[in-house]
């Protein structure tokens, strides 16, 4: 088990360490369950008139728009300042509340997925030894059982190319909540340059 963990750790490099109290958390980045709207937003706090603005179809819709990541900033510049051509502060303010409220839950669902990411991996580092430690056993007896040492050792080359694999992509599931929190501080930066015009 000792030896799995050590490779997991290795693997994810201080990821294990830099998670900070939660065990589950596989990545290097610290964890950071939410993302707050002063994180990323330097215009006016929202009073309950904004709020309420938010909900605008037209701002939900272009929230929704500009929250996808396929959507190159350029194009969400181009879109952002043309809203901000007929809005005012409290418009600009509300698509940003808007924004935010679409990038947050998706975001905090990648957290919780990445979370549980990591629990699995740990639990398949455990039957990993576990199988090892069966194939230990079937191999020192004193008459071994050939085919339940074949079928031990396939389900552990099986469960350790998993491990591998997972290990492998990582990098990318752990980068993906810092995409999301990269594009809301760019979205948020871009309409509060709009502020006071």
């Amino acid at each position: 088990m000792k030896r799995i963990l050590f490779a997991l750790t290795i693997a994810a490099g201080p990821a294990w360490s830099a998670a900070g109290t939660d065990p589950d958390w596989p990545c290097i980045q610290r964890k950071q369950p939410h993302l707050s709207l002063g994180q990323v937003w330097t215009g006016p706090v929202p009073d309950d008139r904004v709020t309420e603005l938010a909900r605008d179809p037209q701002i939900d819709a272009l929230a929704a728009r500009l929250e996808q990541r396929r959507l190159p900033m350029e194009e969400a510049e181009a879109a952002i300042a043309e809203f901000a051509a007929g809005a005012d502060d409290a418009r600009l303010t509300a698509l940003m509340v808007a924004v935010m409220g679409k990038i947050e839950p998706d975001r905090s669902a990648l957290i919780e997925g990445i979370a549980r990411y990591g629990r699995s991996q740990v639990d398949l580092a455990r039957r990993i030894e576990e199988r090892r430690a069966t194939m230990a056993e079937l191999e020192s007896a004193a008459e071994p059982d050939f085919d339940a040492i074949d079928a031990a050792e396939e389900a552990l080359d099986w469960d350790q190319r998993i491990f591998t694999e997972r290990q492998q992509s990582l990098t990318y599931v752990c980068e993906t909540p810092v995409i999301l929190e990269q594009r809301a501080f760019a979205l948020g930066r871009a309409i509060a340059g709009h502020l006071g015009d």
